[in-house]
């Protein structure tokens, strides 16, 4: 059996506005990947980029745990020694929200050329407007959210 290659031009990129107030991190992260990648498409290949545009807006209104706020960290080295550094998820959200969620978004993507070319399309928001109202965006409602 031959493998499957889709054309470009059989690639239609879709814009997705995604609301983060009040998901959970991880789920949020799990769903956009699948749609910068294109797996909810019929012509998806792992080889290949047929992924669709994906805006999340209310980045800093994530539902995180308090515990899981505390004790999830992030690292960076410098690349000197001594020069790693951490921060918790708690003080990236006060300082970055946006970073965030694209750190999870990246995590979850190939690791490579095709997964930056993926994270290209992704726009992350702290509040609630996006400047991409041209393009014409569907919303996108998450599938799993926390219900209290």
């Amino acid at each position: 059996m031959r493998t499957f290659q889709p054309k470009p031009a059989d690639v239609q990129r879709a814009w997705h506005v995604v609301d983060a107030d009040g998901a959970v991190l991880g789920r949020l992260a799990s769903e956009s990947a699948t749609l910068l990648r294109g797996k909810h498409k019929v012509i998806w290949a792992p080889q290949a980029d047929v992924g669709d545009h994906v805006i999340v807006i209310n980045a800093a209104r994530l539902d995180v745990s308090v515990r899981k706020a505390q004790d999830k960290r992030y690292w960076r080295h410098s690349g000197y020694p001594g020069g790693i550094r951490s921060e918790s998820l708690e003080h990236l959200m006060s300082r970055n929200p946006e970073q965030v969620v694209r750190r999870s978004i990246r995590g979850m993507l190939p690791k490579g050329p095709l997964g930056r070319q993926m994270l290209k399309r992704l726009r992350v928001y702290s509040g609630p407007t996006h400047p991409h109202a041209a393009q014409q965006p569907a919303a996108r409602a998450l599938t799993s959210t926390r219900r209290a």
